[in-house]
C-alpha cells in the first residue's frame, strides 16, 4: 500500500521561499557576471582605442603640442596602454588644429632623442602641410634634448628656440646593431639552417655572417636617408648643403654650439617661444592651450601611475632579447646614446 505523507503547510511555504531565494541569487549572479563582462569589454575597448578630450577653447588660441619620447608608432606600457608619443593621434590633432578657425598658431615642444625615419618624416610633412594650408606660424621649443629625428621635425618650424641646456643635432642615420653569433653557436655545437629564395633575403641574420655585398646594401639604405635629412636641414635652415654635411656627422651639439652654426634661432624657454610668437604675429589676445595625449578610459585611469616591475633580467634574458630583435633593423633618425 502506498504511503500517504502529510505535508506541513508552513514547510511547503518555506521550501517555496527557499527555491525563490536560490533563483534570485542565481539571477543576481548572472546579472553581475553580465555587468562585469560589460565593464571588461569597456576596459579592453578603452585600453585599445583610448579616450581623450578634444581641444577646448572659447576664443583664439595658440596650441602647444608635446612631442616627448621616441618618435615611433604603437608605444604601450605593461598594461598595453598607450604611453609616450602617439604618432597617429598627433597627426590627427594637427589636422584638427588646421580645421579650427580659432587656432592662430602652433608651438611644438620637443623633448625627444629622435625616432624612426618614416614617422619623423611623416610628422615633418604634416607640420609643413599645416603651415601651407593655414598660413599660421609654427615654432619649435626644445626641451632637454631634440636630437636626430627630434631635430628633423623641428626644422619645419618658422623659428627654433632651444633651452640653454638642450642637447640637439645628432644629424645622421642608423640602422641599428647587427649581431653575428656564429662563433658562439659553433662553440656549443649548435647548427642552424635558413631556407631562402634570393641570395640576400636573410641578410642581417645573427646566425649568418654579413657579406661585403650585404654590408654595402645596408649602407645604401642609410646613405639615402642621410641625404634626405641633410637636404631638409639645408633647405629649411638656409645653409649650404656642403656646410650641413660638414656638421652633420652624428655629433650632439649644445644649444650654444647649435646657435653658432645656425641650427637654431635663439636660446630660451617655452615661455620665450610663446612671447616671441605673440609679439611677432600680434597674438597677444590669444589663450594658450596645451594639446596633450591623455588616456581617460576607465582602464587608463585605474592603471595610471601604477609601476610594473621588470620581471626580466640576467644573461639569459639579455640573449633572448637579442634573439627577439633578430631581423628587425629599423632605419632611424635617433640618437642611440639618449634613447
Amino acid at each position: 500500500m502506498a504511503e500517504i505523507r502529510e505535508y506541513d503547510v508552513e514547510e511547503l511555504r518555506g521550501n517555496k521561499k527557499s527555491r525563490l531565494k536560490k533563483s534570485l541569487i542565481i539571477f543576481g549572479c548572472v546579472l553581475a557576471a553580465v555587468i562585469v563582462l560589460a565593464i571588461i569589454v569597456n576596459i579592453i575597448k578603452g585600453a585599445i582605442f583610448g579616450e581623450n578630450q578634444g581641444i577646448e577653447a572659447s576664443g583664439p588660441y595658440i596650441a602647444v603640442m608635446y612631442v616627448e619620447g621616441s618618435i615611433i608608432s604603437g608605444q604601450t606600457d605593461s598594461f598595453g596602454l598607450p604611453v609616450g608619443y602617439q604618432h597617429g593621434w598627433t597627426l590627427d590633432k594637427i589636422d584638427d588644429l588646421a580645421a579650427d578657425s580659432k587656432n592662430r598658431g602652433l608651438i611644438l615642444f620637443v623633448d625627444s632623442p629622435g625616432g624612426a625615419v618614416y614617422e619623423s618624416d611623416e610628422l615633418y610633412l604634416k607640420l609643413k602641410e599645416y603651415k601651407e594650408t593655414t598660413k599660421r606660424p609654427v615654432y619649435a621649443a626644445m626641451g632637454s634634448m631634440a636630437t636626430s629625428g627630434g631635430y628633423y621635425i623641428s626644422t619645419a618650424a618658422d623659428k627654433i628656440i632651444a633651452n640653454r641646456n638642450t642637447w640637439t643635432g645628432s644629424i645622421g642615420v642608423t640602422i641599428g646593431t647587427i649581431y653575428d653569433i656564429t662563433e658562439l653557436l659553433e662553440r656549443y655545437g649548435v647548427k642552424t639552417v635558413t631556407i631562402t629564395a634570393g641570395d640576400n633575403k636573410a641578410m642581417g641574420s645573427i646566425v649568418e655572417p654579413l657579406t661585403e655585398e650585404q654590408r654595402a646594401i645596408f649602407q645604401t639604405l642609410v646613405d639615402e636617408a642621410y641625404e634626405q635629412f641633410t637636404g631638409i636641414v639645408s633647405e629649411e635652415r638656409g645653409i649650404e648643403l656642403e656646410k650641413v654635411k660638414a656638421i652633420a656627422d652624428g655629433r650632439i651639439y649644445t644649444a650654444k654650439q647649435a646657435y653658432e652654426i645656425g641650427l637654431i634661432d635663439s636660446i630660451g624657454t617655452l615661455k620665450d617661444a610663446l612671447n616671441d610668437m605673440k609679439e611677432e604675429y600680434g597674438l597677444w589676445d590669444c589663450d594658450v592651450v596645451d594639446v596633450v595625449y591623455r588616456d581617460d578610459s576607465l582602464w587608463g585611469r585605474l592603471a595610471r601611475g601604477v609601476n610594473i616591475p621588470n620581471l626580466r633580467g640576467g644573461d639569459v634574458s639579455a640573449v633572448l632579447e637579442i634573439l627577439e630583435a633578430q631581423g628587425r633593423f629599423p632605419i632611424s633618425y635617433e640618437c642611440t646614446l639618449l634613447k
